[in-house]
């Protein structure tokens, strides 16, 4: 299994970096968890740079991407060959988007009549698009779900987990990731969140 996450210059680091670290729990010998970047390297909203580890083309044959989000996605998504390397299919892939990713879903017409999370700031943006804006932290609906908020980034993950590998190693990986003290109820909290959108 090989999961995308979609990094581009100028990405918030809570996005890219907190599905990463929550889906790399699963492991296991073919899980194989990337940063799909449209160049070598890619530097953050806060300077720091990071290696890509796959690229826009590996991610069109992820078996589940994420698309996260920064502070120049409204550049990205008007930058039509970059767009162009964006390809993805939600008939066989687990697509999710992160804040001002859902953005990108919006303007690839995957998103459809489908309503989608995001945040506060590219809210107004991803209306223009066409999308209605849930005020939720997380929505799915088939293969393609959102998420609205850089710490909603973990239902993204667990979603991702859930639908592959199940429920329990899903509940497991925000186990591990959980403040102490806090850990039964973090688990209850983010489930609740994601269980519906799981049959």
């Amino acid at each position: 299994m090989h999961i995308a996450i979609l990094t581009f210059q100028g990405f918030n680091e809570l996005d890219s970096l907190i599905a990463l670290g929550v889906l790399n729990r699963i492991k296991k010998p073919d899980w194989r968890v990337t940063l799909s970047c449209p160049e070598h390297s890619v530097t953050s909203m806060n300077g720091v740079t990071v290696h890509a580890q796959s690229t826009l083309a590996d991610a069109s044959t992820a078996d589940a991407v994420i698309v996260g989000s920064g502070i120049q996605t409204r550049e990205i998504v008007n930058d039509a060959a970059l767009m162009a390397q964006i390809k993805l299919d939600p008939a066989r892939q687990l697509i999710g988007a992160q804040c001002s990713g859902t953005l990108v879903l919006a303007k690839l017409g995957l998103l459809g009549g489908v309503p989608a999370c995001t945040d506060l700031t590219t809210k107004p943006w991803v209306i223009e698009a066409g999308v209605e804006v849930l005020n939720q932290p997380f929505f799915a609906q088939g293969n393609v779900a959102t998420a609205g908020g850089c710490f909603a980034s973990q239902y993204l993950a667990a979603w991702i987990i859930a639908r592959m590998e199940g429920e329990e190693a899903a509940q497991s990986a925000l186990h591990y990731v959980a403040p102490v003290g806090e850990k039964e109820a973090y688990v209850s909290r983010a489930m609740t969140n994601i269980t519906p959108y799981l049959a």
